[in-house]
């Protein structure tokens, strides 16, 4: 019998045996009769601070079925599958190409491929193996490569922000992509902590896991290949043009470019290509000595080891729109970059 039990408060030094020896005691059974317990959520209450607290949601399956009364800390597991993507009736004579190979990117072509559908991707930049070279030149030497940077390579920009997975929405495919994140080498604990992030070392090899996993089905990724022409009949892609003289036929393209090809959406702009203007967000740079975030969430200067450096979040709600922070970064570094159109 598998369950969904909410609510099971610890202090931060205990471990996953004392999670489980709570969550028998919340329904009512030994902990012999626990066959596996696993961690579906976890969050922070430092309401009481210092006595910071963490609580979870735990998915605990018995070894038999159990007497219980359903509430809204405990529940039955719901194994409902969810719905299949919806299948397309028309039969596609040429591969599918994906412009970019930053999340959006790599993530269409992921799915793409586990349908077999054996995408092409197009990326102006480097592999993540040199792009990181090439960035590092950057940074030591101030050697710029304009086309393989913090912008733009395998990965996209936040391959070198710390890969941090907050979102604001709620939809069933943020699980799709922290499942396929883990399979592919990023930490469990991104399943179920409450403000996820990878690392920036650990990203690299999961963004090239990625890659690897769509070339084993079938998919192409082709590096140092830059977006220059797409070839229309009417209102139709017929085609693409890559570095100005290679070409792949194609009657369906995905263009994941990020914001910084400005040069790509001139070329798009050139064409008449239809844009449909979409909210974006802005922000300033604001900066606190981490011992004052600590003090103020946490109770104390000092670092909790297994919560890490505190942050915090602030919004204000103006008619129907919102300002709000953005994700921090404690202890990050900052890395100015820009990106212009030639004139």
């Amino acid at each position: 019998m598998k369950l969904i039990i909410k609510n099971i408060r610890t202090s931060v030094d205990d471990d996953i045996e004392y999670i489980k020896q709570q969550t028998a005691k919340k329904i009512k059974v030994g902990t012999d009769d626990i066959k596996s317990i696993k961690i579906i959520k976890e969050s922070i209450d430092a309401r009481r601070k210092p006595n910071i607290t963490l609580v979870y949601t735990v998915m605990a399956e018995t070894h038999s079925k159990i007497k219980f009364t359903a509430n809204n800390d405990i529940s039955v597991l719901d194994e409902t599958p969810s719905p299949p993507l919806l299948q397309g009736n028309i039969p596609l004579d040429k591969k599918p190409v994906i412009v970019g190979f930053g999340p959006a990117g790599m993530f269409a072509a992921l799915v793409l491929a586990q349908n077999g559908f054996k995408p092409i991707v197009i990326e102006r930049g480097e592999c993540v193996e040199k792009r990181t070279e090439l960035v590092n030149l950057f940074w030591n030497e101030n050697k710029l490569s304009t086309e393989t940077n913090v912008q733009f390579g395998e990965g996209g920009a936040g391959t070198f922000s710390d890969g941090k997975l907050t979102t604001r929405i709620n939809d069933r495919r943020c699980n799709k992509v922290l499942e396929e994140f883990y399979k592919n080498g990023a930490h469990e604990e991104i399943l179920y902590k409450n403000k996820p992030h990878i690392g920036t070392d650990v990203l690299k090899c999961v963004v090239k896991n990625i890659r690897k996993r769509i070339e084993e089905l079938g998919g192409t990724v082709l590096f140092n290949s830059k977006l220059t022409d797409i070839d229309f009949k009417g209102n139709a892609v017929r085609g693409i043009k890559y570095n100005n003289a290679n070409t792949i036929d194609t009657n369906i393209l995905i263009l994941s470019i990020g914001h910084s090809a400005r040069d790509t959406f001139q070329m798009l702009l050139d064409k008449n290509i239809q844009f449909i203007q979409k909210p974006f967000s802005i922000g300033v740079r604001i900066e606190h000595p981490q011992e004052i975030i600590n003090m103020a969430q946490f109770g104390t200067p000092n670092v909790i080891p297994k919560l890490g450096p505190a942050d915090y979040q602030i919004f204000h709600k103006i008619g129907n729109r919102t300002v709000y922070s953005f994700c921090m970064c404690p202890g990050g570094v900052v890395v100015a970059s820009a990106s212009l159109t030639k004139k």
